[in-house]
């Protein structure tokens, strides 16, 4: 649980298209390990983010969406909150959606020079949905358009079907593994069987900024 001297602020951050039949108290039970971490008694209590300029947590019935730009005091404990909550998600989401989560640490100040510590920030990528070939594609999507902006530095953007197509290979020859494998009939985990590289500290480039809307 949260609490005044908590050493992390947690952002999490992500846009989710939820069934066109979710009703706002299936939402509610789903996202019950989120608000009860931030010391709720209903998700309606925490929707509102510890800053002001975040939109908060958002259920948009009308656009069938869940939207998340919420801050929250906390420890490495809501880890275990976050893949809870990612696989209730991925039985109300309609399609694969992306889910960052930024730690940033609270006792580190980056405005002093003199310090010698280290920011504890780290960063984490999850992912929710109704199967995995859904995830599975919001992870190769995200891939693709990173591989892509990094290489279009070198390289005309016509140049670079060939590695697109070799992402491609690689997520097929996952997708088939898994169903070799036999575990197309359990639900998937809320990171979809890996963040694919999500974990990365926050310190050496500067820190993460938050998203905000």
């Amino acid at each position: 649980m949260p609490s005044s001297h908590a050493p992390f602020e947690i952002h999490v951050h992500g846009q989710i298209a939820l069934r066109p039949e979710v009703a706002f108290e299936q939402l509610q039970e789903a996202l019950k390990p989120l608000w009860k971490y931030a010391g709720a008694r209903s998700l309606a209590d925490a929707a509102e983010s510890s800053y002001e300029d975040e939109p908060g947590i958002k259920f948009e019935p009308e656009n069938h969406m869940l939207q998340i730009c919420w801050t929250v005091a906390g420890d490495e404990d809501f880890r275990q909150v976050l893949d809870e909550v990612c696989m209730n998600l991925n039985e109300l989401a309609a399609t694969g959606a992306a889910v960052e989560v930024t730690f940033y640490d609270a006792d580190f100040d980056d405005e002093d020079e003199d310090s010698e510590d280290e920011s504890r920030d780290d960063f984490m990528m999850l992912f929710v949905g109704p199967d995995p070939a859904s995830i599975m594609q919001v992870q190769r999507d995200l891939l693709v358009q990173d591989v892509v902006n990094m290489m279009e530095r070198h390289f005309d953007g016509a140049e670079l079907s060939g590695v697109v197509a070799e992402i491609d290979k690689l997520f097929a020859q996952r997708f088939d593994d898994l169903v070799n494998s036999m575990q197309l009939g359990k639900p998937p985990r809320g990171s979809g069987g890996g963040s694919g590289g999500g974990h990365g500290g926050g310190h050496g480039g500067g820190r993460k900024p938050r998203h905000l809307h």
